[in-house]
């Protein structure tokens, strides 16, 4: 029997002349209840009836293919920037790897990912963070190919599949074409905003290759990209997963040393320059492998950091840090130095940081004005806005704050402006080469220069020879720490140094515990302390 919307029916049963034919009506009367009702048809409407049917069945069905081809574009494209999303990426990877079995035609995958897009979100407000990744999106699909495929995969990370490229330059050409694309400023709520991207790029081998595995080896080739600089592009080589098996290696027998306390805190003294005192005491990390030894930080902290185990391990140093200087004030008479403890990124990323280092202290026992909290420039400019809440509020605490490693990140006068810093602390590469280039002599003389105009303590790092000893000491640096005067030792090799130190201090008569903070620059008292 032929089917008919039931708000026609009445219509038909008006009809009495001619010969009767059977139809059904089937309405909709609720939420998954239907109507169907059982009428008679006279011949003279049959003809139309029929065509009218055939008319909504064709309809119909143009709707539902319409319906169909949106629900499938939206299941694979990115809402946002209406690009492919990963899902489709992947399976236009897989056609084009498929198609070239029996040959070897290239097959270049770019990772993009931009630099400072979270400052963007942070500072503008999410929706000009929106405005911007459809910016960014229309400017890199202006300057492809049409066989080339753009994608959003997430966040502010697009990926670009370039088959039938002929050599490595010319996937570099392609990663150079889209980064000169957003050289030129993008324009939100009024704002002139400049993003760059670093490029990550890879190739698929001569023989098999699965998808997922040539865009994991882009992503890592982009994050060997970001590490070298803002707007740089990186080709995956074997090195790189050589080196990328190696950080999931690390990661994982990491997350077992944090359980299985294989972690030690070593203590580095540093030093007045004037007496030979120590003023200070910076706590580093080691880890005790089972297999590889004694660890230094530069084998595991970046991979800490990438994985966020960073944030429990910092806790951790914190709190054996501030326990230990606690025990030190216990067992020698009047020593007067402070604890220094570096922060993470992602720690000072935290809001909640502030009452965890107040937690710690006051559970040790520890006058919070003999910590100061170590954090590099490159930490600093990660999250301006929340890292100068995080710092004020620690400063409210009462403990110190000191820039590590200062010149060698975004040193910037603003930033010592902004956020409550007490020390800055000179990087090793301008200390080494004191008393033999004269540019690093004249990069010291600045930073003290600045130092005390700020009334900030100048500690310089790295220190191992007397001739740079005696360079810091002419240009007026009251302090020192590095080999020369000691190496991180744990913290009973530590003890016989404090008392001797301590003794030496009072003979000399130099300030108690709650005595100057340093900022005169005479180096009398711990740098740093409040």
């Amino acid at each position: 029997m032929p089917v008919l919307a039931g708000i026609a029916v009445a219509g038909f049963q008006l009809v009495t002349v001619g010969r009767l034919f059977p139809f059904m009506a089937w309405t909709a009367i609720g939420l998954g209840v239907i109507l169907v009702a059982r009428h008679l048809l006279a011949l003279a409407e049959h003809l139309w009836l029929r065509r009218n049917l055939q008319a909504q069945v064709q309809a119909r069905t143009l709707e539902l293919r319409g319906r169909e081809d949106q629900l499938r574009h939206q299941a694979s494209h990115d809402p946002l920037t209406d690009l492919p999303n990963r899902s489709l990426f992947l399976d236009r990877l897989q056609q084009v790897l498929l198609r070239r079995r029996n040959d070897t035609t290239p097959v270049a995958v770019l990772f993009l990912d931009l630099d400072g897009f979270k400052d963007v979100n942070d500072s503008l407000g999410h929706d000009a963070g929106d405005r911007l990744l459809r910016q960014v999106a229309t400017r890199m699909r202006s300057c492809l190919r049409a066989e080339d495929t753009l994608a959003r995969i997430g966040g502010d990370e697009f990926t670009v599949l370039c088959p039938g490229l002929a050599s490595e330059p010319q996937a570099v050409g392609v990663a150079e074409r889209l980064g000169e694309s957003l050289a030129a400023p993008l324009f939100l709520d009024g704002h002139e905003t400049y993003v760059t991207a670093s490029t990550g790029i890879a190739f698929a081998g001569p023989r098999g290759c699965v998808p997922v595995e040539l865009l994991r080896d882009a992503d890592a080739a982009m994050y060997r990209a970001k590490e070298r600089g803002r707007g740089q592009i990186q080709v995956f080589t074997t090195a790189l997963h050589i080196r990328a098996e190696s950080r999931l290696q690390i990661a994982a027998a990491l997350r077992r040393a944090v359980a299985d306390d294989q972690l030690r805190v070593v203590y580095q003294p540093v030093v007045s320059l004037r007496d030979g005192t120590i003023k200070g005491i910076e706590a580093l990390v080691r880890w005790e492998h089972p297999e590889r030894g004694l660890l230094g930080p530069g084998d595991f902290i970046e991979v800490a950091e990438d994985t966020g185990l960073i944030v429990g391990v910092g806790e951790w140093v914190l709190e054996r840090a501030c326990c230990q200087l606690a025990a030190w004030n216990a067992a020698v008479a009047h020593l007067d130095v402070n604890i220094a403890v570096n922060l993470s990124a992602r720690q000072l990323a935290e809001p909640s940081l502030p009452q965890r280092v107040a937690e710690t202290i006051q559970a040790c026992g520890l006058d919070p004005r003999r910590l100061v909290l170590e954090i590099t420039e490159s930490a600093l400019v990660h999250d301006v806005t929340t890292a100068a809440m995080v710092l004020d509020d620690l400063k409210a605490l009462g403990v110190g704050l000191a820039i590590d490693d200062f010149g060698t990140g975004f040193s910037s006068l603003n930033y010592l402006k902004r956020f409550p810093v007490d020390v800055l602390k000179i990087d090793r590469s301008f200390v080494s080469g004191l008393g033999v280039d004269p540019e690093d002599s004249a990069i010291v003389a600045a930073i003290r220069a600045l130092g005390g105009a700020l009334c900030l303590d100048v500690v310089a790092e790295g220190v191992e020879t007397e001739l740079q000893a005696a360079k810091l000491l002419e240009l007026d640096c009251p302090y020192a720490q590095g080999y020369l005067f000691s190496g991180p030792v744990p913290a009973a090799a530590l003890l016989p140094s404090l008392l001797r130190s301590s003794r030496a201090s009072t003979l000399v008569g130099a300030r108690g515990a709650t005595g100057a903070t340093g900022a005169s620059g005479e180096g009398s008292g711990p740098p740093g302390g409040g």
